[in-house]
């Protein structure tokens, strides 16, 4: 279904809208996020009262946005001025850019037939593509994403911070590992990206509804590919090289984002990385 856009960039768009709406911005403001949505605030509203069972995803989907954005402002302080958006979907940032006027510059990567949807987006929405910002398509599965980036300026000699969000459940781990090796390969490199793990680290009780989940994502033509142990996952992005690793726990992530104590620090779910490969000496 490559040739149609991303149904999940656009359930992604919906829940950032929502968010705006339902809580205020509180975890993650962005201004963009209802305008670029092209749905009207009446309708997002209606969205979030019919679905509930989307709560809890919404506030996940703001908080990785909100934690690569933290971060992203710690690297952009230490002299990092490219950022890559790898499957933006209908992300903002690039049109928000806080950091402008310190020259940095964002590259979004996306499937041609998601990015077109962006552009229609846009146009519709009244927002124009600033200076800063360049666009590139590519198909993760068959391309070199850092070469398609080169042709639209990326300098893969310079460090670079790249934020991953949405995505990696979607590629086979052989892709998910060589674009991580890919990043890898560019000085000073930082990555920011989410990830689920196995059906088996499930309790019985919580099984069925992630397996539901993930037959529902099927169903519409977007299979979960990869899912990884947060063990196995640290070890393998060591011998990648990446040094320092991050790795938010759903507890944790609930801890910082929500305000709520989870009885079950344990408990798996959807995690959060950062990870960064430290300049060689």
């Amino acid at each position: 279904m490559h040739d149609t856009p991303s149904l999940t960039a656009k359930t992604v768009a919906l829940l950032r809208a929502a968010h705006q709406l339902a809580e205020g911005g509180a975890i993650f403001a962005d201004p963009l996020a209802v305008a670029i949505s092209c749905e009207n605030v009446d309708e997002i509203s209606r969205f979030v009262r019919d679905h509930p069972e989307f709560n809890r995803l919404r506030l996940f989907t703001v908080a990785r946005s909100r934690f690569a954005e933290d971060c992203l402002a710690s690297a952009v302080d230490r002299g990092v001025r490219q950022v890559v958006v790898l499957g933006a979907g209908l992300d903002t940032f690039g049109l928000r850019n806080p950091y402008a006027e310190k020259q940095l510059q964002v590259f979004e990567v996306d499937r041609p037939a998601t990015q077109q949807w962006k552009r229609e987006c846009l146009t519709q929405a009244k927002l124009q593509i600033p200076a800063w910002l360049r666009l590139v398509t590519v198909d993760f599965e068959q391309e070199n994403f850092l070469e398609r980036l080169g042709t639209i300026g990326f300098a893969s000699t310079r460090p670079a911070f790249f934020t991953w969000l949405g995505v990696v459940p979607y590629l086979s781990r052989q892709t998910v590992f060589a674009a991580l090796s890919q990043m890898a390969s560019i000085p000073d490199a930082e990555v920011v990206f989410d990830y689920g793990e196995p059906i088996d680290a499930y309790p019985p009780a919580r099984r069925a509804g992630y397996e539901a989940m993930i037959a529902k994502a099927a169903a519409l033509g977007e299979p979960w590919l990869s899912f990884f142990v947060p063990e196995e996952l640290a070890t393998a992005l060591s011998e990648i090289g990446f040094g320092t690793i991050e790795d938010l726990s759903p507890a944790e992530i609930a801890g910082r984002y929500f305000a709520v104590h989870n009885p079950s620090p344990n408990a798996p779910g959807a995690h959060i990385v950062r990870t960064r490969r430290v300049p060689i000496s």
